[in-house]
């Protein structure tokens, strides 16, 4: 048997059902799937285009990114050291306002794409403006995505023109594909009820995931309290939100009540613990969502608030931040981490059937980790060296459907310095609008 590619050596951290942790093991790659796992020396005897060798590596699914906004790459320190309405309010919309056009989603999420390869995130989870562009520049990366037109209409009860856009972008890109669609209403404060209602119901009957922002503040909470009646998600299910399956991005301030209400959904909160403290937002209830077994996975939001997308170091210090506030140590244990990095992202997604975990059947989204390093040399157990000790730059290779995007830390479908100098040249470009709206 002929095969594409063969991955020999290293540990493979498989993320199956078993949570198997194989060595002296050869992974087989055949036309972007993991045509089978081997033996060492059953794999010497195998010919294939290429040979990857993996000693010193762990091997590990390629890491999912269950909420980003990649095009707001551009916009990294514009605006720092602020509570999120007047982020949001006094800064970046209105800069979105001026800038956000199609060249600079496409050239700034081209930027986002490199970035997130450079940190193992295989797919990603995204919501912005001119989501057709996204699409361009994921595929130009070859980067797995879940994309998104962002919605916001306070007022509307329409919801036509977005249907339309999603139907054109999915006869476009198709569903089998690397590029994958869900409806986005931004949030409950600048979509109407009949807008998520439209949505809600578009979810259902044409089976696309609906991405929004839930439950992100205090002030969000309170203020739905106060005009609804109703907590945010109680809310959202009086609008019908049972009938798709949901990714709530933050979901800070759920109530112990409204966990309930979603474990039993195929609905996720997507965790941006980061994000979420730099702008005073909260801390999410994780060890309630855990207890009650509701699905939740790591975001890490767009880099305007975060301010990166190393997604290994979100969920390390998610991990320790929560062992700390429920003052228990074995909460959020390494192994249960790297699962939410990876398996439970792809199920928040929709894709746990053909990525997630290293299974043969399943596509070759894979990350060689190389643990050859002074901070990571002895190690005893990989979960805890990958979470505890190990940082982006130690990831080598990262491959999407068997096609390596980074190659010995060196990106293979983009070109690096010249996305620097893009950003170079956008930036003189940001200051020169600041300069013009500080004179008026």
């Amino acid at each position: 048997m002929k095969i594409d590619a063969i991955i020999t050596g290293g540990t493979l951290l498989t993320m199956n059902p078993a949570y198997e942790v194989l060595e002296d093991c050869a992974i087989l790659i055949k036309s972007g799937v993991i045509a089978d796992i081997v033996p060492l020396k059953k794999a010497q005897k195998i010919g294939a285009d290429k040979i990857i060798d993996a000693e010193d590596c762990l091997i590990t699914p390629g890491f999912v990114n269950t909420h980003s906004h990649l095009p707001m790459t551009y916009l990294r320190g514009l605006a720092d050291d602020l509570p999120l309405q007047r982020w949001l309010g006094e800064y970046i919309w209105p800069m979105e306002a001026k800038l956000a056009n199609e060249s600079f989603v496409y050239d700034a999420s081209v930027h986002g794409a490199a970035e997130m390869i450079k940190n193992g995130i295989t797919m990603t989870a995204d919501m912005y403006f001119h989501s057709d562009e996204t699409a361009k520049a994921l595929k130009k990366a070859g980067m797995r995505a879940l994309l998104s037109r962002v919605i916001i209409n306070p007022k509307g009860d329409n919801i036509a023109e977005e249907i339309g856009f999603l139907d054109e972008m999915r006869e476009l890109h198709g569903e089998d594909g690397l590029i994958s669609w869900a409806i986005a209403p931004h949030a409950i404060y600048t979509c109407s009820g009949k807008i998520f209602e439209a949505c809600f119901d578009y979810a259902k009957e044409s089976g696309t995931i609906l991405h929004t922002h839930l439950s992100e503040t205090k002030k969000e909470r309170d203020d739905c309290l106060d005009i609804q009646g109703l907590s945010p998600l109680f809310y959202l299910r009086k609008l019908g939100f049972e009938k798709a399956k949901c990714i709530f991005a933050h979901g800070v301030w759920l109530s112990d009540e409204e966990i309930e209400l979603l474990k039993d959904t195929s609905s996720t909160v997507s965790i941006c613990t980061q994000s979420n403290l730099k702008l005073t937002s909260g801390i999410a209830p994780l060890k309630a969502l855990t207890e009650k077994g509701a699905n939740f996975a790591f975001g890490t939001d767009g880099v305007a608030s975060n301010n990166d997308l190393d997604i290994l170091s979100e969920a390390s210090f998610t991990s320790q931040l929560h062992k700390t506030i429920n003052d228990d140590p074995q909460f959020m244990p390494a192994r249960e981490t790297l699962a939410r990095l990876t398996i439970h992202g792809a199920k928040a997604l929709g894709k746990e059937d053909i990525m997630g975990s290293i299974e043969i059947g399943k596509r070759a989204d894979l990350l060689l980790i190389n643990h050859r390093n002074l901070q990571s040399a002895n190690m005893y157990d990989p979960y805890s060296h990958l979470i505890y000790a190990i940082g982006k730059e130690q990831i080598s290779h990262v491959m999407v459907e068997g096609k390596l995007l980074l190659e010995e830390g060196r990106l293979t479908t983009l070109n690096e310095d010249s996305i620097i100098d893009r950003a170079e040249e956008y930036k003189t470009m940001i200051l020169r609008e600041i300069k013009d709206v500080d004179k008026k």
